[in-house]
């Protein structure tokens, strides 16, 4: 069943015409990916389907009831509420009930005894119940749960910038709707809320249009993709890989049909220019049917960010953090962390919101200082610096000139020398537009022009803070392509599991309660697996456990007590033995082969200790078990 058509719509910006006569026909249930490179239209398509923006021409079509909830990238949210009384913000009878019910549980706290309040409850409760409104009430807090909100009657004038965030999505999943938009849902999220959302949302009632640059989410979430390309909407049945796989095909049946139209263009001049003998009415529209053949358009220039730059060269010496620590307001937020960056490295920085991943990579770019230990960056080291915070665009440049400010050239890993224009023309800005001024550029295209200013620098160590937020999966796709040719070291913290997968091959790792990050060889599926697989063994350790449990043991067997009375020797052995190859590993400085080895035997030890420490804590409650019996 249809619950929205979308008729003839189109808008432009000046004489910038984003998109026109885009038609299509939602269905119930549908999951609909909304794609293309930054600048086409994507959000603005979403604020008129919203009734945020109205479209320049065209109609929606759907019944009176029709309710939409829209998330946009930067949520509004009233700094003077509580946060239930945000997400259940509205005018249906439900919010209205449910805000009603929150607002007197909320004075009854102050003042219990109240005999009034505790009348307005009853009637509260009773109109909850007729409602059938415990539903929604339970699903609300335990949306907010999930999303790592527990403190419900917390002003939002008092959260952070990611809870905001989370709290806007809360506000969208609760409200009834019958279409949900979704614009850039992902950003600023860690990758376990990402994939709490990501198990939500085949659950939603409604239909959903999403915009995101999460190649993972947009692939498991969807079973429609729409691409908004030169301002032609085209539609496609299935995922985001099935997307990838039928829009392949409609490029090559577009060069077919533009080489078929040349063909046919080329016989009719060939019959004119001969001079034929023909009726005088035929050879009129002839020349009538060749005009009108000389305006059709084909769309085969297929745009591609080609940034094979070459590097300032780098030496054998690129960083080393030695005992870092840093606390803010006496809190500490990173202790003892050492790690040696060499050559060739692709390292991601991964954990939680808060848990001290910008921090890391602004201790590393020396953009503060530690309270303790030493960052050793070499000589020849060129930082280039992607922040994931808004840089200052002075907004009255045009793009040309701001990308001059860093230079006018930049040179090839082959020795050509390629103009900022050329650059531009590079990263999808056509020359037509270079002397737009910024401030008419789209949030997207700001990250765009912002991510090449950085590498015409020329780096030849990158650090990148979030990269892919705001940035439209084409353009990921060919950054990726870049970072992997790039000649030098690439750092980045990300949440983006596709971006990690395909860039990092090692990983520093920030967890909750601990200061301390640790090292992990591998990708971020590869550390997934092994953290599921860890999860499962213990599982099962304690499942067993619990099977033995009614065999009451009146002393430990023979193996068991060998074992008891060694193991904490050996744990101390192992801590002493990874101290020294700590050091050891401080000492070899430049020589990357025998670095290399020591990193393994260090992973290797830190797992048997793991091991070993899960072992003593076994019998340790055993033992201390044997002595209450």
């Amino acid at each position: 069943m249809s619950l929205l058509k979308v008729e003839n719509v189109s808008k432009s910006f000046g004489d910038k015409i984003l998109f026109e006569g885009v038609s299509f026909t939602l269905e119930e249930k549908q999951r609909i990916g909304l794609i293309g490179v930054n600048g086409t239209g994507k959000s603005t398509l979403l604020k008129g389907l919203a009734g945020i923006e109205p479209f320049d021409e065209g109609q929606l079509i759907h019944a009176n009831d029709f309710r939409v909830e829209y998330l946009e990238q930067d949520p509004y949210l009233n700094d003077q509420l509580t946060v239930l009384e945000q997400i259940y913000y509205g005018d249906s009878t439900v919010m209205v009930t449910l805000r009603n019910y929150e607002k007197i549980l909320m004075e009854l706290e102050t003042n219990p005894d109240n005999a009034t309040l505790q009348n307005k409850l009853m009637q509260a409760q009773e109109q909850m119940d007729e409602l059938q409104a415990w539903d929604a009430n339970a699903q609300a807090k335990t949306i907010l749960t999930k999303l790592g909100i527990t403190e419900f009657n917390k002003r939002v004038k008092d959260l952070s910038g990611g809870q905001r965030k989370r709290v806007a999505i809360a506000k969208a999943l609760i409200q009834p709707a019958h279409l949900l938009l979704l614009d850039e849902p992902t950003n600023h999220l860690d990758n376990e809320t990402i994939e709490w959302l990501e198990s939500y949302l085949p659950q939603y009632p409604g239909s959903i249009i999403l915009i995101t640059h999460d190649r993972y989410f947009l692939n498991r979430i969807t079973n429609n993709m729409y691409e908004l390309d030169n301002g032609t909407l085209y539609s496609y049945i299935g995922n985001y890989e099935m997307f990838l796989e039928k829009k392949a095909e409609r490029e090559q049946q577009e060069i077919q049909n533009e080489q078929k139209h040349a063909n046919t263009m080329r016989r009719e001049l060939a019959w004119l220019r001969r001079g034929a003998k023909a009726r005088s009415t035929k050879q009129k529209a002839r020349k009538q049917r060749i005009e009108e053949m000389k305006d059709q358009t084909f769309h085969t220039n297929k745009q591609s960010l080609d940034v094979e730059m070459g590097a300032t060269r780098l030496g054998n010496k690129v960083l080393e953090a030695i005992d870092v620590g840093k606390s803010f307001n006496e809190k500490a937020v990173i202790q003892s962390f050492n790690h040696l960056f060499i050559p060739g490295d692709r390292v991601g920085i991964i954990g939680p919101n808060g848990s001290g991943k910008s921090t890391l990579l602004n201790l590393m770019a020396g953009n503060i200082e530690p309270d303790e230990g030493s960052i050793d960056v070499g000589q020849t080291v060129k930082i280039g610096y992607y922040t994931q915070n808004n840089v200052d665009m002075d907004e009255n440049l045009r793009m040309v000139d701001y990308i001059k400010e860093v230079a006018e050239v930049v040179h090839t890993a082959k020795g050509e020398t390629i103009t900022a224009e050329q650059m531009l023309e590079r990263f999808l800005f056509p020359r037509s537009h270079q002397y737009t001024y910024i401030r008419r550029l789209s949030g997207g295209e700001r990250r765009r022009l912002y991510l090449l200013r950085v590498l015409m620098a020329e780096p030849n160590v990158l650090f990148l803070d979030e990269p892919t937020n705001d940035l439209d999966t084409q353009t990921l796709g060919v950054l990726e392509d870049y970072l992997e040719k790039f000649p030098g070291v690439v750092i980045t913290v990300s949440h983006d599991r596709y971006f990690l997968d395909r860039v990092v091959d090692q990983l520093i790792v920030l967890e909750k309660g601990r200061l301390t990050p640790f090292s992990y060889y591998g990708n971020y599926s590869d550390f997934l697996d092994d953290k599921k697989e860890q999860v499962a063994k213990k599982e099962e350790r304690k499942q067993s456990k619990q099977e033995e449990r009614p065999k009451k043991k009146k002393k430990l067997s023979y193996h068991e007590q060998k074992e008891w009375d060694v193991i904490e020797d050996r744990i101390e052995e192992m801590e002493e033995e990874l101290q020294v190859i700590g050091e050891e590993i401080a000492v070899a400085g430049s020589d990357l082969g025998k670095v290399q080895e020591l990193f393994k035997k260090q992973n290797e030890l830190e797992k048997q200790l793991e091991e070993a420490m899960e072992r003593w804590e076994e019998l340790s409650q055993l033992v201390e078990e044997l002595k209450n019996n």
